[in-house]
């Protein structure tokens, strides 16, 4: 009797770390799944944008809400303003028709938190693919902090000289405009230069070209661009091609 005892007792343990291990592998690694990401600039929303039908649906100026056409309506995205590394967190909006070159339409708070260049409005939209604490986290984060900035007194104000003008000498550093249209990565070398030569027999007007990454990245371009007018209608010519994810990459 006590060796069947001691035998059912390691059959349970055996048959209990089998169901462990088969939990733990049916689990997604966060690396495993495929994240939407895309650099390119952004549309700053304003009313004109709508009256004149460049953008078919509205943004409220104070929300964190963009239009993104490749995610899904609620997604949380997290915007990069890769000239200065700002980022905030924001969600996709209902979907709403924008000009293609853009890769996001963003309202007046989000551009402002990010201090965004208006002439060069370069951003990273980058999915969150994590779990609803996550998501939760953030949502509380922003109201915990519209609570502190409605609930402190104001306890005095203090009124400048405005007679006293003080001068301040500041040079504005110009962002130099230069960028590269990538169209896609290749593992292969001969699979770039077959898009090259696809793209040439498409749109004779277009140049791309091949940029070795690493041993087993190779990218199709073009450019490289320093004006905005350039890149857009390149980017305008490649897209009726219909591409997956192109992009838009400064180069420093």
């Amino acid at each position: 009797m006590l060796y069947r005892n001691i035998f059912l007792i390691i059959f349970l343990l055996f048959l209990s770390n089998c169901v462990t291990a088969i939990s733990k592998k049916n689990i997604p690694n966060a690396s495993q799944v495929n994240v939407y990401s895309n650099k390119g600039f952004a549309l700053i929303y304003s009313d004109r944008l709508y009256k004149t039908k460049i953008v078919s649906k509205q943004i409220n100026e104070r929300g964190l809400m963009i239009f993104q056409k490749n995610l899904k309506t609620n997604t949380h995205v997290k915007i990069t303003n890769i000239l200065n590394n700002k980022t905030i967190i924001a969600t996709v909006g209902k979907n709403s028709i924008y000009p293609s070159f853009n890769n996001a339409v963003v309202s007046k708070r989000i551009a402002n938190e990010l201090h965004l260049d208006i002439n060069q409005p370069y951003v990273e939209i980058l999915e969150i693919v994590e779990n609803s604490m996550f998501v939760a986290k953030i949502a509380k984060t922003y109201d915990e902090e519209k609570n502190v900035a409605i609930k402190v007194p104001v306890k005095s104000i203090s009124i400048n000289n405005l007679n006293i003008i003080k001068k301040k000498n500041r040079k504005k550093i110009e962002k130099i405009f230069f960028y590269t249209l990538k169209i896609a990565d290749f593992y292969f070398s001969d699979s770039a230069l077959s898009m090259v030569n696809r793209i040439k027999m498409e749109n004779i007007m277009l140049n791309p070209k091949i940029k070795k990454i690493s041993d087993n990245k190779h990218r199709v371009y073009l450019g490289p661009f320093d004006n905005i007018n350039s890149l857009q209608k390149s980017y305008n010519d490649i897209s009726i091609m219909e591409f997956e994810n192109i992009e838009i990459i400064r180069n420093d």
